[in-house]
């Protein structure tokens, strides 16, 4: 359809856009903003004095701190594995290229509860690699390593998905100026490469930060749910309400909106910084 016609069709139905502006927003408010308020609602039912002593609980302290370490262990290295993967699948023409990209796009289309089953197959007592383990003393599920892993699989997709589509779409021309004239690689990626893909690369890294704190299947596989220990706090939050303790339930489950507020706050900041000085690229 050409440019004019576009123009006709959006002229000749006035009426459409309000419709879909308030039904957009209802499903919004219904789907999204609703079921937050009651979160918060229902954490400070009790007062804010009562969520802070959840939060304080020994096994909630935990619980963040494992979730924190967790996050700050696999997404770093989702992000290595992205930029590495949306390189290598931008700039060069191999074969398998179709399956790498499948591979890349499994983790969104299986269960997480797959995801963590696979670590337990593979790294638990009666797992592929279990006695070899067991014979060296190491503790792979049931432990941090286990956790590490079941989040790594299910959110490498986010950096990579992110960067391949923008890689793909730019040229390569000054990276390869840049080492005709003598750069080495190394200094080709932080000083071109890097910096026409760091908003991109910002935008993975937070969605997949986001994820990691907030997994859940993957990461009950192989938590074995031990208080204060193995918990992550999704699954902090599921213990707790599966005991009637409403009130840390729902304090806990108010931090981790909270995480994913400032999570979306960050990502429209990046947005509004990167559409300036886009903005004033094409001024100038």
């Amino acid at each position: 359809m050409s440019q004019a016609s576009s123009k006709g069709l959006r002229l000749n139905m006035p009426g459409i856009a309000p419709v879909m502006v308030l039904a957009s927003a209802a499903a919004m408010a219904a789907l999204v903003v609703m079921p937050l308020a009651i979160v918060f609602m229902e954490a400070f039912s009790d007062g804010a004095a009562a969520v802070f002593e959840a939060l304080k609980e020994p096994d909630a302290q935990a619980a963040i701190r494992l979730t924190l370490l967790v996050a700050a262990i696999s997404v770093p290295l989702n992000a290595v594995f992205g930029v590495a993967a949306a390189w290598c699948i931008a700039r060069f023409e191999f074969r398998g290229k179709s399956v790498l990209l499948t591979l890349i796009d499994l983790p969104f289309s299986i269960s997480p509860v797959v995801s963590g089953l696979v670590w337990v197959l593979l790294f638990g007592a009666q797992g592929f690699f279990g006695d070899w383990l067991i014979e060296r003393d190491m503790k792979i599920i049931f432990a941090l390593p286990g956790l590490v892993l079941a989040t790594l699989l299910v959110t490498f997709p986010f950096v990579a998905r992110e960067l391949i589509p923008l890689m793909q779409d730019q040229s390569s021309d000054e990276e390869a100026a840049a080492i005709t004239l003598g750069a080495g690689g190394l200094t080709t990626f932080w000083k071109v490469t890097l910096p026409n893909i760091k908003w991109a690369l910002l935008y993975g890294v937070l969605l997949c930060n986001a994820r990691a704190m907030g997994e859940f299947g993957a990461v009950s596989v192989v938590s074995g749910h031990i208080r204060g220990a193995t918990n992550t706090l999704p699954l902090h939050v599921e213990v707790l309400y599966n005991d009637y303790e409403s009130v840390g339930a729902f304090a806990a489950a108010s931090l981790l909106a909270s995480l994913g507020l400032v999570t979306l706050v960050l990502k429209t900041a990046l947005e509004w910084r990167h559409s300036g000085e886009l903005s004033a690229s094409r001024r100038h």
